[in-house]
């Protein structure tokens, strides 16, 4: 068995604890909060990691950069814990009785006995202790000295993430922001890697102004979404000063697998080519970058839209093909035709060569109190000028014909 314990900077603060224990998951599943400190069962990762030394190594490392002081380590728990709060790597014996919880209560009567360490306290008759300072010490003194077995109730991460952060000076600037925010995408790395899960977008809040981010499928790509938050906040203007910081990510979804194949497949190029749009739709707005999107309307007009790209999953499938051939070009406005009797005008007389393809459709779409309904009779026409036409005639007493499309 292997133990780390790492004292807390701010032990009170709910958001600081679970940023470090989110990020103490990369290394092992198992952390538990324990007074001061989270201490870490690391006996089955050594292997993972390159032995216990690269271990040791490593966590030593990066507990610095997160403003932790040197892990105590130790065959328990709690002689972790004693050896992280004594700040020296020593004997169980040699440590002092500040260093165990449940001898805290008991510094001045073990003062008054002569007693500095837990190897004197270990020293003295098992009863008697028993008797004056109850079972709590000795259950305690077993399982730091590996003789009990020890229990703990295991961190587990939030199911959202919410995070705040206090800037250290106020920022009018939100170009400015963009370091304060880095820390917060840090801290939700290692909540998605604690979840084993991606989100779909982020909430930037700064003051009354909110930042959005969204993506095109579910991502745990950190990297990724700080280069989207670098260009919006480049383009973003902050309505007054901003003193905290509050990043929070959507409910959690299931991440797309790892891919297994080292060719890039159909897959993987979709992937890189919304995260491109995406950057770019960042840049410019999310406005001036459109894909289409098909609808089931046999209405031609309606048969697709266009939305923010890249376009999001679950798109309609088309209407079933025409009978008719389509055009390539459609007007914005179908065009109202004269007509000589019964014959359609257009650079002449149009010459009816097939149809009718009837579309009556629409009578659903509403604005406002109007419907969008459509009742038209499809024609290909030939007009000796203007070439193949499509145009179409509408039902009812009031019939017209319209020119809707242009054959290339």
């Amino acid at each position: 068995m292997l133990w780390a314990a790492l004292r807390l900077p701010q032990p009170e603060v709910v958001a600081v604890v679970d940023a470090l224990a989110a990020w103490a998951l990369r290394y092992t599943p198992r952390v538990a909060r324990v007074d001061e400190a989270l201490l870490l069962e690391l006996g089955a990762s050594q292997r993972l990691f390159g032995g216990a030394a690269t271990l040791r190594e490593r966590l030593a490392r990066e507990a610095a950069e997160h403003g932790l002081q040197a892990p105590g380590w130790g065959r328990s728990a709690l002689a972790a814990l004693g050896r992280a709060r004594a700040g020296r790597a020593c004997a169980l014996d040699a440590l002092p009785l500040h260093a165990l919880s449940a001898a805290r209560v008991h510094l001045d009567t073990f003062e008054q006995l002569g007693c500095r360490s837990w190897g004197d306290v270990r020293r003295l008759p098992r009863d008697a202790l028993a008797r004056r300072f109850g079972p709590d010490l000795l259950d305690a003194l077993a399982a730091a000295y590996g003789e009990r077995a020890e229990c703990f109730d295991w961190w587990r991460p939030p199911d959202a993430f919410d995070v705040e952060l206090e800037l250290p000076a106020r920022v009018a600037d939100a170009a400015m922001l963009l370091h304060a925010a880095q820390r917060l995408l840090r801290q939700l790395g290692d909540w998605l890697r604690a979840r084993q899960c991606a989100v779909d977008g982020v909430a930037l809040h700064g003051g009354d102004d909110v930042l959005e981010l969204r993506c095109a499928r579910p991502t745990r790509d950190v990297d990724h979404l700080q280069r989207l938050l670098a260009e919006r906040l480049a383009r973003f203007r902050l309505r007054a000063p901003v003193e905290r910081l509050r990043l929070c990510a959507q409910p959690a979804l299931a991440a797309d697998a790892p891919a297994t194949s080292l060719w890039r497949d159909a897959a993987q190029q979709r992937a890189e080519l919304e995260r491109a749009l995406e950057r770019v739709a960042a840049r410019l707005g999310a406005q001036r970058v459109v894909c289409a999107q098909l609808r089931a309307d046999h209405r031609p007009e309606a048969v697709q839209c266009w939305l923010p790209a890249p376009a999001p999953p679950g798109m309609q499938p088309p209407p079933p093909p025409p009978r008719l051939p389509q055009p390539a070009f459609l007007l914005d406005t179908p065009l109202r035709l004269a007509q000589r009797g019964e014959v359609p005008l257009y650079e002449g007389e149009v010459e009816l060569l097939l149809g009718p393809q009837r579309v009556e459709a629409g009578w659903w779409d509403r604005d406002g109190e109007h419907t969008r309904h459509v009742a038209r009779d499809y024609w290909i026409g030939r007009s000796a000028r203007a070439g193949l036409l499509w145009l179409f005639q509408t039902r009812g007493a009031d019939a017209a014909w319209f020119l809707h499309g242009i054959f290339a």
